[in-house]
Formats: C-alpha cells, structure tokens, sequence
C-alpha cells in the first residue's frame, strides 16, 4: 500500500477468526491499519482492488476462500451511499474480526453514522452475542 499512495501509520495486531460467511473454510487471519492517502474513496477502493489481484485474489464465492480482503472501513467521517462503495462499511458494526483489532489502534474512533465509538460498538456486540 506505501507504494501506492496510501501511507499506512498504524497496523494492529493480527487476529485469528472463524471465517464469517461462508463456513467452510479454514480460519481467518485479521487485521486492520490506519492510512493516510490523497486518493478519493473510489481511487482508493480501486487501488486495493488492484492490490488484492496482485495477490492473486479470485473473486468466485461470496465470503468463500480468499488469498486476501481489503476493505474500506471508514474514510474520515464521510457517509457514502452508492452502488459500488459504501462507507463506512456496512457490516463493520456487527464483525467482532474488525471491531476488536480497530480498538486496539483506535478505539475513540467515532462512527459516523452510529454516533459511537469503536469501543462502544464492540461493547454492544459482545453483549449481543
């Protein structure tokens, strides 16, 4: 990513998972890092897109096995609702593989839509749960 624009300054630890899903599959390994970037929210879905293929990533099952997965969490506080790219992501609320690895680098982050902070939003899953 650093050689593609996207200056990555934090990168949390690495989390073992039960893949989210799909079920068949062998575990998740997750992680989650803070970038800056000059790149708009769709150069830089692009740009990891690109990364991802690299990588070797096939798209085929949704969810299924996969080299690699870069996503788009947040963006600041942008609210973006469109066909291709939404943000902030809307399922990172109730993933305990991003939650738990975003509090460790940034738990005061605040949802922009929700209005809580990454700490809360863990808190609230693992009381659903």
């Amino acid at each position: 990513m650093n050689k593609r624009n996207i200056k990555v300054e934090k990168v949390s630890s690495v989390i073992e998972t039960e893949p989210y899903g799909y079920e068949d599959q062998p575990r998740f390994l997750n992680a989650v890092c803070i970038a800056q970037t000059p790149l708009s929210p769709h150069e830089l879905l692009n740009t990891l897109l690109q990364i991802e293929r690299n990588m070797g990533r096939v798209r085929t099952i949704r969810w299924g096995p996969r080299i690699i997965d870069l996503d788009i969490v947040f963006y600041e506080d942008l609210v973006l609702s469109e066909e291709d790219l939404i943000i902030p992501h809307p399922d990172a609320h109730n993933r305990t593989f991003v939650l738990e690895p975003l509090c460790e680098i940034a738990p005061d982050l605040i949802h922009p839509v929700m209005g809580k902070t990454v700490r809360e939003l863990l808190e609230d899953l693992r009381r659903r749960r």
